[in-house]
């Protein structure tokens, strides 16, 4: 089945060290699939809550269609993931440990469903948010020499 990445939270991947990542489905109403097709939506602040044996997505912007009407959906409603139960249960009994959290990585289309990634994350600290810029910089420029190194 072929899948099109239609948005990457990368601020996630800085603020937090990822544990564990799972695919989920995502309910949407039929004006809020269109403007994700059109890639409006925005990961800005959301995060995943447990509540009563479901997760709830909060935070999650998604644009009012362009081409609805008075039917248009609310850009920042709460939404449901769908998971199956023995996953929820794993995933609420973690967050519930010390620091540990449910972010959305990245929303895609597979097929023609809407599926969300999902993580279990801790959060980095200062330190360790430097340590990774460093090791990216070094992993920039060693590409960069061996490109260089290679053009000769």
């Amino acid at each position: 089945m072929e899948t099109k990445l239609i948005q990457k939270n990368r601020k996630a991947y800085y603020n937090y060290e990822i544990i564990e990542d799972l695919e989920v489905g995502i309910s949407l109403q039929g004006t809020e699939v269109k403007s994700v097709r059109e890639g409006k939506c925005s990961f800005s602040d959301s995060y995943i809550e447990p509540k009563d044996g479901s997760l709830v997505l909060r935070g999650f912007l998604i644009q009012p269609y362009t081409h609805g009407n008075i039917f248009n959906h609310d850009p920042a409603r709460n939404r449901m993931l769908l998971a199956h139960k023995q996953e929820i249960k794993k995933l609420t009994r973690r967050v519930n440990e010390k620091g540990f959290t449910i972010v959305p990585l990245e929303i895609y289309l597979k097929g023609s469903r809407v599926k969300m990634r999902i993580a279990l994350a801790r959060g980095k600290n200062v330190r360790d948010k430097k340590d990774a810029i460093r090791e990216r910089d070094l992993n920039k420029d060693a590409r960069r020499q061996l490109r260089d190194l290679n053009s000769y």
